[in-house]
C-alpha cells in the first residue's frame, strides 16, 4: 500500500499544535501563509533557551495625520525582539528578519541555520528575529501593514542590544538589511521602498506583494506542476462532487456523496466541499527540500490516486455507490477509469483525517459557528491574520473564481460567500478587503535598487509575487541585475531558501526535488540553496557592507 501521513498538523499554522485537537473553523482561520512545518524541528537545541526575549518601546499609533486610525492614540507597546551578535564584528550589519503572521518564537532556529544565520556570519553582522505587531492582542484597529512598517523601521532606529551598548547600532549609522518569507517577504519589499534611507537594502523570499481578494489563481501551479494523472482524476472527481451537490443537489444524492467519503454527518455542503479538497490537494505549500521538513502529503495522496489498484480493502464495498455517484455526477463515460482513484481518495481522507476527528464532524470539518468567530479574548490569538486578509489582503483561495471553461481542483463550493464567513462573523465586515492599501506600493512590479526577490517555481503563492509571469499577464518578466538580483528557484515551492542546515548536517533529498536529466549534476543547488544565494544574489550588494558601515560607524 501506498505510504499514508497522519494529517494531524497539516491545516494549522501553529507549531506543535495539531489538527487532531482542533476544530474546522480554527484549522481553517489558522491557515496562513506558511508551511506549519517549515517552523517545527529545525533546531537540536530549543532556540527560546539560546535566544532570550527583549522589548522595545513602540508606539501604538505612528499616523496621527491619517484619518483612518481615528480616534488616535498616544500610548506604546513592547514589541518583542530576539538577536544573536555571536557573529558580529564592529561595522557590521544588523540584519532582520520579519517574523510575519505568526509568533517570533517559531522563527528563532533560524538565528542558528538557514539565511539569516548565514548572513549573519559571512557579514559579520547581528542576526535579528523582530516579532509583527498584535498577534496575540485583543484590540486589532492598529493592526495595518503600515502601522507594522512604521515599527520596524522605528525598531532599527532605537533599539539598543544588550551587551553591546558601546556601539551606535541604529539606522542610519549602522546598514540594517530586512529579510522575510511569503507575507513577510512583501513587507520588506515595502519597507526598503518606505524607508529606504532606514533600511539598506532587503531580501524578499516568496514575498506575495499583489494582494489579490479572489485568489483562485493558488491552485494555478499545483495544476501546472503537479502529475499529470493526479491532477486529471483530482479534477475530475472534484467537478463530478461539485455536479452533485450544485447541479443534480438532492438530499437524497447528497447523502449518498457524503456517506460515501466517511463524511455524512457534516451539515453544510460547503464545509465538506471544502474539506476534500484542503486536507488532499491543499498540502503542495507543504513541500520541502529539507526531508525533515517537507510534508508528503501531497505526493502520498497522488500515489494513493493513481497506484492503479485498490489500496483500502474497506472501500470494496462501495463500488456500487461509487460507480452510482460518478454516473450521476456525469462521468458515466469514465466510470471504469474513475472508480479506483475515488476509492482511494475515500480511503485516503478515511486513514488520515476523519480517523484523527474527534467530538462531531461539524466540529472537525465545520466553518459555520458564530458562537465561535465571537470570541475576542487574549488567547483568540487566530484573529489577527484573518483581521489582515479580511481589510487589507484577501488571498481567498476559492473554486468558484476558476475560470469557467477550466475544471477546479478545489469545489466550487469553495467561494467568495463561504471564504469570508470570518469576515462577517467575527469582524462585522461585509465589504471586499482593501487590496488598493497594499498594491499601492507597486504589486507585482515593485522595484527599488539594493532590493532581492527570491521566489520558488511551483510555489502556490507565485501567482501573487513578483515573479508571477506567466499566472498573470500583467506581472512583468523579471531579470536578474547587479542592483536588482532575482532568483526563481527551480522545482522550489514555498520560500525553501529561509531554512537551512547545520555545517555537519547532511540530508537525502527527495528524489522529486531533482532537477531532471541532463541537469541532475546540478542537484547540489538543492541543499546549498542559502550559500549559492549569498554568492550569486547578494556578493555584490555585501562587498559593499564593510566599506559603508566601516565610514558610517568606525570602531
Amino acid at each position: 500500500m501506498v505510504g499514508k501521513l497522519n494529517l494531524l498538523c497539516a491545516l494549522t499554522a501553529l507549531v506543535g499544535t495539531c489538527a487532531s485537537s482542533m476544530s474546522g473553523i480554527e484549522q481553517r482561520v489558522r491557515r496562513t501563509t506558511i508551511n506549519p512545518r517549515g517552523l517545527a524541528k529545525r533546531e537540536d537545541t530549543k532556540p527560546s533557551l539560546l535566544y532570550p526575549a527583549y522589548n522595545l518601546s513602540v508606539p501604538v499609533d505612528h499616523f496621527h495625520n491619517d484619518s483612518l486610525y481615528e480616534p488616535h492614540s498616544s500610548e506604546s507597546f513592547n514589541l518583542r525582539y530576539w538577536f544573536d551578535a555571536t557573529y558580529y564584528k564592529p561595522g557590521g550589519p544588523v540584519i532582520v528578519l520579519q517574523s510575519g503572521e505568526t509568533s517570533g518564537v517559531g522563527r528563532l532556529g533560524f538565528l542558528q541555520k538557514g539565511l539569516l544565520h548565514q548572513l549573519a556570519v559571512a557579514t559579520g553582522g547581528i542576526g535579528v528575529v523582530l516579532e509583527h505587531r498584535y498577534y496575540g492582542t485583543k484590540s486589532l484597529r492598529f493592526l495595518t501593514t503600515d502601522q507594522a512598517l512604521a515599527d520596524e523601521a522605528y525598531f532599527a532606529k532605537n533599539v539598543v542590544f544588550e551587551g553591546l551598548e558601546q556601539y551606535n547600532l541604529t539606522a542610519p549609522h549602522t546598514a540594517y538589511f530586512g529579510y522575510g518569507g511569503s507575507y513577510a517577504g512583501a513587507f520588506v519589499a515595502f519597507l526598503r521602498k518606505l524607508y529606504p534611507d532606514v533600511f539598506w537594502g532587503t531580501i524578499s523570499s516568496s514575498g506575495v506583494t499583489e494582494a489579490i481578494w479572489d485568489y483562485w489563481a493558488y491552485y494555478e501551479p499545483i495544476r501546472v506542476y503537479g502529475e499529470p494523472t493526479c491532477i486529471s482524476y483530482a479534477q475530475k472527481i472534484i467537478n463530478m462532487v461539485d455536479n452533485l451537490l450544485i447541479k443534480v443537489n438532492t438530499t437524497e444524492t447528497t447523502t449518498e456523496l457524503k456517506t460515501a467519503f466517511g463524511l455524512p454527518n457534516v451539515t453544510y455542503d460547503d464545509d465538506f466541499a471544502a474539506t476534500l479538497s484542503w486536507t488532499t490537494v491543499g498540502t503542495w505549500q507543504g513541500r520541502n527540500w529539507d526531508p525533515e521538513l517537507n510534508d508528503p502529503s501531497f505526493d502520498e495522496f497522488c500515489g494513493n490516486i493513481t497506484s492503479g489498484v485498490v489500496e483500502y480493502s474497506e472501500t470494496t464495498e462501495l463500488v456500487g455507490t461509487v460507480q452510482d455517484l460518478l454516473k450521476k455526477g456525469g462521468y458515466e463515460s469514465e466510470v471504469s477509469t474513475l472508480t479506483t482513484p475515488l476509492l482511494n481518495w475515500i480511503g485516503w481522507m478515511g486513514n488520515t483525517t476523519i480517523s484523527n476527528c474527534e467530538g462531531s464532524q461539524d466540529r472537525c470539518y465545520g466553518s459555520h459557528n458564530s458562537t465561535y468567530y465571537a470570541q475576542d479574548s487574549l488567547d483568540d490569538d487566530w484573529r489577527s491574520w484573518p483581521y489582515q486578509y479580511c481589510t487589507q489582503w484577501g488571498y481567498l483561495q476559492t473554486g468558484s473564481g476558476v475560470p469557467a471553461d477550466q475544471l477546479p481542483l478545489i469545489s466550487r463550493m469553495v467561494d467568495l460567500e463561504f471564504s469570508t464567513i470570518v469576515c462577517r462573523e467575527a469582524f462585522n465586515i461585509s465589504q471586499p478587503a482593501n487590496v488598493t492599501a497594499i498594491n499601492k506600493y507597486g504589486g507585482f512590479n515593485i522595484s527599488y535598487p539594493r532590493f532581492a526577490i527570491v521566489d520558488g517555481e511551483q510555489d502556490p503563492w507565485r501567482p501573487a509575487c513578483p515573479s508571477a509571469s506567466p499566472f498573470n499577464s500583467t506581472a512583468v518578466n523579471r531579470t536578474s541585475t547587479v542592483s536588482e538580483p532575482f532568483m526563481l528557484i527551480e522545482g522550489g515551492v514555498h520560500h525553501w531558501d529561509e531554512n537551512g542546515l547545520f555545517p555537519n548536517q547532511t540530508v537525502d533529498v527527495p528524489p522529486n526535488f531533482l532537477p531532471p536529466p541532463p541537469r541532475i549534476e546540478k542537484a547540489q543547488i538543492i541543499t546549498e540553496l542559502p550559500q549559492l544565494i549569498y554568492r550569486d544574489l547578494l556578493i555584490v550588494p555585501f562587498a559593499s557592507i564593510s566599506r559603508i558601515t566601516k565610514s558610517l560607524n568606525p570602531p
